[in-house]
């Protein structure tokens, strides 16, 4: 029974890191799609990813037959929705720099553009993990689909008058 144990960990070991090999580039994506954050500097959408992952790992033996990448996805959108509709949250809004393509959304348009658009969840999933009417749902992501796609104009800024040099 002891060699057991030591194969199996192994086994459960490896089985994780292909799927993480497979799955977190993906899944970073949508963090940083979700947290508004730039590409390139995205330490919120990391901490996101890693929270879900280790979620996922805690439950790998538990899975059975569960897709593992569902998991995480969900453990990524029930976190990101959890912590921006708290008063303290912690992944809602860029704080510096360079902003992602959703930074003019909201925290729960982003959450709804992500996972309809960007993970192909369906509309009636959607609207069970977030707790919505589907109805909700649909109007959300249309709304952050138009914001996206026709994002309102800003007025040109006014130049001052150049000073003529005295002559």
């Amino acid at each position: 029974m002891r060699d057991r144990q030591p194969a199996r960990g192994e086994r459960r070991a490896l089985e994780f890191e292909a799927f993480v090999a497979g799955a977190a580039g993906r899944l970073l994506h949508a963090a940083t799609l979700l947290t508004a954050e730039a590409p390139d500097a995205n330490p919120r959408a990391r901490r996101l990813l890693t929270l879900a992952l280790a979620h996922t790992y805690a439950r790998w033996d538990r899975l059975r037959g569960e897709d593992p990448y569902d998991c995480a996805r969900q453990y990524l959108a029930t976190r990101f929705a959890h912590t921006t509709w708290h008063p303290h949250g912690a992944f809602g809004h860029a704080r510096t720099g360079p902003r992602g393509p959703l930074a003019g959304l909201t925290p729960r348009e982003r959450l709804v553009l992500v996972l309809r658009i960007y993970e192909g969840v369906a509309e009636e999933q959607t609207a069970a993990l977030l707790g919505l009417p589907a109805e909700r749902v649909h109007t959300i992501c249309e709304r952050a689909t138009a914001t996206v796609l026709h994002p309102a104009r800003t007025a040109p800024a006014v130049r001052a008058p150049a000073k003529a040099a005295p002559s």
